[in-house]
């Protein structure tokens, strides 16, 4: 198979993983800089929650593939 079996359970794995750490990080350490016009100061709480759930859930069914 062409780049490998595995490259789908590892491109989960990479974007879940992505997704879960960036919106982590922008929760617990939000930017020191002054916002610009248009920009948020902090990230949205609620949404933040929910796509570092939706990356995690992706992270735990990649790395279960992976594993199986």
């Amino acid at each position: 198979m062409f780049l490998g079996a595995d490259l789908l359970p590892m491109l989960i794995l990479a974007m879940g993983s992505a997704m879960f750490v960036g919106n982590f990080l922008a929760m617990i350490k939000p930017r020191k800089r002054v916002a610009e016009s248009g920009e948020l100061e902090k990230a949205p709480i609620r949404r933040s929650i929910f796509m570092s759930l939706g990356g995690l859930a992706c992270a735990s069914w990649a790395i279960a593939t992976l594993t199986t």
